[in-house]
C-alpha cells in the first residue's frame, strides 16, 4: 500500500506539469484535427483556421482527495483573457461527473472515478461569445481516459471446485485447471498479471504458477487408505511481487477407485463355511450365501462365483445376487438325508472387471470350502412308481384284483404304511383296496359303455404319523367286451306307396352297437324266423353294415291294411355273438307319380254295423258311473286325510314331534298325524271325531285317572285292578287313541332313500351276504354302526 500511495502522489504532481506543457505546444503540433474541422465550417464562421487548444486527457481512478480533481484546461486563440468567451462542456458525465470553469476552461472531476466501472468518457467542448452566445469555434469532441491502479484482487469465479483423479496415478497427472480473473487493466502495468501457488495440499498435489493446472505430486496414493483431499490455491497479481493483491479458492479432490485389490474370503475365524438345509427343500431353494470381500468399490468389486470342485457340484448350484457381490448357493437336485447326509463344495470368487495396468497384483480371485449338511425330515411314504396303468376287461368278475400298489416310508424309521382310496376319485365305489397289502380290487361290475376310464387316487399313510400322506394315480382302462347287441339306428318307421311294385326298395336300414371291436363293426341282417316267409316284404343284406327292405308284391291299398310290422334280426361279428330283433313299422301311404307321400291316414276307428244305439248308450252310462265312483273315492280319501285340528284357530307355532314308535321312513305320509301335537288336550272334548294316529307323548298317569277309581278299594291288588280299569276307560273314551287291533306295517320303510331301508323285515329272504364296509365312509354319525357291522380288525385301533 506504501508503493500505491507513492505512485498516486507522483501522478498528482506530474499531471499539472504535463497539462501545462501540452497547453504551450504550438498549434502546428496540436491543432491538425481542429484545422480540418475549421476548413469544413469556414463558410459559416468566416475563419481560415482553428483556434482550439486541447488534447486527450488522462486521470487516475479512485481519487480520494477533498478538492475536485483537476483534469485539464480548454483554451481558444480568440480568448484575450477579458472574459468575453464562455466555455461550454457537454457529453458523458458533463455536469455530474465533470465540471468546467466557463471563464478559464479548467475541467475538474467532482466524483470518484472507477476504471472497472467506466474506462473512458467522451465529452464535447465549445467556445461562445458570452454576450451574444454565438459560437466562436465549432463544437469539438475529446476523450477523458481513466488510468488503472491495482485496486482489484484476483477472483476464482467458479470456486470451490470438485475434482476426481484415479488412485495410484503417476506424478504429474493433471487433476484440474483453475483460472483466476483480475478486473484491473491487463494492458497497463502488472496489475492483472496473476501467479498461482498452493497454500494447502502438499505434498500430494501441486499447481503450475502460470497456467493454474493442479497436478499429482505424490505417487501411489491409495483410495482404500485415504479417499478425499482438500487443496487451497492462491492467485496473486502484480506477478506475485510484494504489494500485489491475492485471492484463494478450495478444491475438494476425490480419488476414484481402480481394481487394484483382489477379493478375499473371510477365513480368519474358520477356514470354511458351514451351511444346512432340510432334505424336503424343493429344487431351487436357497441354502445360503457367501461373500468374497473386496476393498474396491463399484464395478471393481463385482464378483462372479462358481463351484469348481467337491462332491456336491452336481447337487448344488451357485449364482450371483443382483448386486454382483454375494454368491447364492441353491439346490440343484432333490436331497435325501438317507442317501447322503452332507456335501462339500469348493467355491471360487473372481472379479469380473480387471484393469490391465494392475494385473501384476493378481490373481484377482479367491477360493473357499463350503460344507452343506442335510437335515433329516419325516417324509411321507413313497410309491414305487409315480403312476400306475392297468387294463381290465369289462366282464371282469367282482373281486378281481386290479393292481397291487406298494409304498414305503423313506425315513430310517421305516414306519408301517396303510392304504386307502380317495373317495372323490371313485365316487361310485367301483373299487376297494386292502388296507395293509395295497391290493386294488373291483367291488362292482364294470361297464365300458358307461365308464371307459377310471382314474383312482390311492393314499398311503404312515401308521405312526397320520399327517404324512402320499398319493398316486392309478389309471384303469376298461377293455371292451362284446356284451351289447346291435339295434336299428334312427329308422323304426318306413312307408310303402299304394302304387309300389314288387322288388321296390322302400327303406335302407343300419344298425348301431355300443361296443367297439378292434376290427371294426360288422353287422348281419335277416328277417326274424317268424317273418322269413313274409309275403309282403323281404330283406337284402348289403354286406356293408346296411340292409335293404324290398317289397315282394304290388297292389297295396290303405283299405286292406294300413300298417305292417316287420321284425328284423341283427347280429354282430364278434365273439360272443350278440343279436337282437327290432321291429320296423311300415305304413301304407298315398303317393304321387314321383313317389312323394301325400297322406298316411291311420286305421279308422269305426263302429261295427251290428252295434245298436242302446248298446252305445249303455257303454256311455257305464263310463259315467265309473267317473262318479272315482270322484267319490277321491273325495272320501281327501276327507279322511284332512288333519284333525283341536284348535279352530290356526296355530303357527313350531311343531315339535317326538316319535316313540318306528315310523315309515321318508315315504310314510299316513302313519302319524302331526296335528295331534298342536293342541292334544282340546282333542278330548270332540268325541265325534276319531283319530287314526297315536299321541306323540303319553301324559302323566295321575292327571287323567278318575279319582273314584283310584281311591276305591282296599288291598294292593284292588288298587292295581282299579288302575288298569281306569286306564282302559280312559283309552275307550279317548278319541285320539288308535284301536288296539290295528297293525302298522313297516316292511318297506325308507324305500327310495339313499340309505335304503333299515328294517330287518324280509331280510331273511336274501341269499346274499351283506357288506357294511361302506358305513366307514358315511361319517362320524354312523361310526357306531360301522364298529358293529364293519370288518375292522379287533386287535388294532381304527386308522381312518
Amino acid at each position: 500500500m506504501g508503493d500505491r500511495v507513492h505512485l498516486l502522489a507522483v501522478a498528482r504532481t506530474l499531471l499539472p506539469v504535463a497539462l501545462g506543457i501540452l497547453t504551450l505546444l504550438p498549434h502546428s503540433l496540436l491543432g491538425t484535427p481542429a484545422e480540418e474541422e475549421h476548413v469544413r465550417n469556414s463558410a459559416l464562421l468566416q475563419r481560415a483556421k482553428r483556434s482550439w487548444v486541447w488534447n486527450q486527457f488522462f486521470v487516475l481512478e479512485e481519487y480520494t482527495g477533498l478538492e475536485p480533481l483537476y483534469i485539464g484546461k480548454l483554451h481558444s486563440d480568440m480568448d484575450k483573457g477579458d472574459g468575453s468567451i464562455k466555455y461550454i462542456l457537454t457529453g458523458e458525465g458533463a455536469g455530474t461527473t465533470f465540471t468546467i470553469d466557463d471563464s478559464t476552461g479548467d475541467i475538474h472531476a467532482i466524483q470518484r472515478l472507477d476504471r472497472e466501472v467506466k474506462a473512458q468518457y467522451i465529452l464535447r467542448a465549445q467556445a461562445r461569445n458570452r454576450l451574444t452566445d454565438r459560437p466562436l469555434e465549432p463544437e469539438s469532441e475529446f476523450i477523458v481516459k481513466i488510468q488503472d491502479i491495482n485496486d482489484n484482487e484476483p477472483r476464482f469465479l467458479d470456486g470451490p471446485y470438485q475434482a476426481t483423479v484415479p488412485e495410484m496415478s503417476k506424478i504429474g497427472t493433471s487433476v484440474i485447471q483453475l483460472t483466476a480473473t483480475d478486473a484491473d487493466d491487463p494492458t497497463y502495468g502488472n496489475s492483472a498479471r496473476v501467479v498461482y501457488s498452493i497454500l494447502e495440499g502438499q505434498p500430494y498435489f501441486s499447481v503450475d504458477a502460470k497456467t493454474g493446472v493442479v497436478r499429482v505430486s505424490l505417487a501411489d496414493m491409495d483410495r482404500e487408505t485415504r479417499e478425499n483431499y482438500t487443496v487451497v490455491i492462491q492467485a496473486k497479481d502484480m506477478g506475485g511481487q510484494l504489494g500485489g493483491l491475492a485471492g484463494t479458492t478450495t478444491i475438494n479432490i476425490t480419488l476414484s477407485d481402480i481394481n487394484d485389490n483382489p477379493p478375499m474370503f473371510d477365513q480368519s475365524k474358520q477356514p470354511s463355511a458351514h451351511m444346512s438345509i432340510p432334505e424336503s427343500a424343493p429344487v431351487g431353494s436357497v441354502v445360503g450365501r457367501i461373500w468374497a470381500k473386496d476393498r474396491d468399490i463399484g464395478v471393481n468389486a463385482e464378483m462372479k462365483y462358481s463351484i469348481i470342485d467337491g462332491d456336491g457340484r452336481d447337487t448344488f448350484d451357485i449364482s450371483t445376487d443382483p448386486t454382483n457381490l454375494f454368491g447364492i448357493i441353491t439346490v440343484k437336485k432333490p436331497l435325501n438325508f438317507e442317501n447322503k447326509p452332507s456335501y462339500t463344495l469348493k467355491v471360487e470368487g473372481a472379479n469380473t472387471h480387471l484393469d490391465p495396468a494392475f494385473r501384476h497384483r493378481g490373481p484377482f480371485k479367491d477360493v473357499t470350502i463350503v460344507h452343506v449338511s442335510i437335515e433329516d425330515v419325516d417324509e411321507p411314504p413313497q410309491f414305487d412308481l409315480p403312476a400306475y396303468y392297468v387294463e381290465l376287461p369289462e366282464d371282469a368278475e367282482i373281486g378281481t384284483m386290479v393292481k397291487t400298489v406298494s409304498a414305503r416310508d423313506p425315513d430310517a424309521a421305516n414306519n408301517t404304511v396303510r392304504y386307502s382310496i380317495d373317495r372323490s376319485s371313485d365316487p361310485d365305489k367301483y373299487f376297494y383296496i386292502e388296507i395293509t397289502s395295497g391290493s386294488l380290487m373291483t367291488v362292482r361290475s364294470l361297464d365300458r359303455e358307461e365308464v371307459g376310464w377310471h382314474n383312482i387316487t390311492i393314499l398311503a399313510m404312515e401308521m405312526n404319523n397320520p399327517t404324512q400322506i402320499a398319493s398316486v394315480s392309478v389309471a384303469v382302462r376298461v377293455l371292451d367286451v362284446n356284451d351289447n347287441p346291435p339295434s336299428l339306428m334312427h329308422y323304426l318307421e318306413a312307408y310303402v306307396c299304394e302304387n309300389a311294385k314288387a322288388g321296390q326298395l322302400i327303406q335302407t336300414v343300419t344298425a348301431v352297437d355300443p361296443d367297439e371291436p378292434l376290427g371294426g363293426q360288422h353287422f348281419y341282417y335277416s328277417l326274424a324266423p317268424e317273418a322269413v316267409n313274409n309275403p309282403n316284404f323281404t330283406l337284402k343284406d348289403n354286406q356293408d353294415n346296411t340292409a335293404w327292405i324290398l317289397t315282394r308284391r304290388g297292389g297295396w291299398s290303405q283299405q286292406d291294411q294300413t300298417v305292417f310290422y316287420l321284425p328284423i334280426f341283427i347280429s354282430d361279428g364278434e365273439q360272443p355273438v350278440q343279436s337282437s330283433t327290432s321291429t320296423l313299422t311300415i305304413r301304407v301311404c298315398s303317393c304321387d307319380q314321383e313317389g312323394n307321400v301325400m297322406s298316411c291316414n291311420a286305421e279308422a276307428y269305426s263302429l261295427p254295423a251290428s252295434l245298436s244305439r242302446g248298446a252305445l248308450i249303455a257303454i256311455l252310462a257305464c263310463i259315467f258311473v265309473l267317473l262318479v265312483m272315482i270322484l267319490l273315492m277321491l273325495s272320501l280319501r281327501t276327507h279322511r286325510k284332512k288333519p284333525y285340528l283341536c284348535d279352530e284357530e290356526e296355530n303357527v307355532h313350531e311343531n315339535i314331534v317326538r316319535y316313540d314308535d318306528e315310523g315309515g321312513g321318508e315315504e310314510d305320509t299316513e302313519a302319524f298325524d302331526i296335528a295331534a301335537m298342536w293342541n292334544p288336550r282340546e282333542a278330548h272334548h270332540h268325541l265325534g271325531k276319531m283319530r287314526q294316529d297315536m299321541l306323540p307323548e303319553i301324559e302323566s298317569l295321575s292327571r287323567y285317572v278318575p279319582q273314584a277309581c283310584v281311591m276305591g278299594g282296599g288291598s294292593g291288588d284292588s288298587n292295581v285292578h282299579g288302575y288298569v280299569l281306569a286306564k282302559l276307560l280312559e283309552a275307550d273314551m279317548d278319541p285320539c287313541a288308535p284301536p288296539y287291533d290295528s297293525l302298522q306295517t313297516y316292511a318297506y320303510e325308507g324305500e327310495g332313500s339313499v340309505a335304503e331301508s333299515l328294517s330287518s323285515l324280509q331280510s331273511g329272504t336274501s341269499n346274499t351276504d351283506h357288506e357294511y364296509d361302506y358305513l366307514n365312509d358315511w361319517g362320524p354319525r354312523f361310526k357306531k354302526l360301522a364298529e358293529m357291522y364293519g370288518v375292522l380288525e379287533t386287535n388294532s385301533p381304527p386308522l381312518w
